[in-house]
Formats: C-alpha cells, structure tokens, sequence
C-alpha cells in the first residue's frame, strides 16, 4: 500500500510541475478537503480547480527536490520539495508582483482512500515568501 500512495503523490506532483491541472484532479477524490496555507479549507473539485486557476494566473511554480513519504497501509502521504516561483500578479492582500523571483521549502501532507487524495495540507513560510518579494 505504500508503493500506491507514493505512486498517486508522484502522479500529482508530476502533473502540478506539467502545468496539468487535470491531471492533478485525477488523483484526487471529490470531496478533497484543501487546507490552504494562511486561508480556510475548502472542499470539492470545484473549489480545488479555482484556487489552481487563481495560483496559475498569479505564480508560475516548479517544484523540485521532490521527496516522498507514506505510511505502511498507505492512508497516509507527504512530499516536503523546494518551491522554485515567479510571482507574476498582484494576489489580493500581498505585495506588489512585477516579476520576482522566489525559492521557498514547503511541504504537503495528505491523506488517501481507495487510491485518491481526500485531503491536502500545504505549509511554507509565508513570511519568509513575502521577505523575497518585497525585496
């Protein structure tokens, strides 16, 4: 069951660097609960496939250094990466976008059943983010 979880992680990350939302919907049931860094959760495909529309028109994102973790019956997954970020319009609340450039750590954690992601909770420094825009 660990293969499995990694695999769908792997699956989803790999869409996310394609720039394939689709792709990252796929591996996701549809009651995804999204805990959103600094925001409120939001439940559902609908509101998962919004906030990538939102983060796609404001931030170009690659991420590397890419590592995989599950728990042995497979429930259970993480993925800590190096965000690597162009911020290319202004998001309500921050700074200013004109084109900066950021390298962030950050992590995820989900949770799985029957092979699909049902919750996602992403951490990073927001802090430490708006330090490298503003400069």
């Amino acid at each position: 069951m660990t293969t499995d979880a990694k695999s769908v992680l792997t699956r989803y990350f790999s869409a996310f660097n394609a720039g394939d939302k689709a792709g990252m919907l796929a591996e996701l049931s549809d009651d995804i609960a999204h805990h959103v860094n600094e925001g409120q959760v939001r439940r559902g495909k609908v509101l998962f496939s919004e906030f990538c529309d939102h983060m796609s028109r404001c931030y170009h994102e690659t991420l590397t250094e890419i590592v995989v973790f599950a728990n042995e019956d497979g429930t259970r997954a993480s993925a800590e990466f190096v965000v690597n970020g162009k911020y290319l319009v202004t998001d309500s609340g921050l700074p200013e976008a004109h084109g900066q450039t950021y390298v962030l750590p950050a992590g995820s954690f989900m949770s799985l059943e029957n092979g699909k992601i049902t919750r996602v909770t992403t951490y990073y420094n927001l802090a430490d983010w708006i330090r490298q825009v503003s400069q």
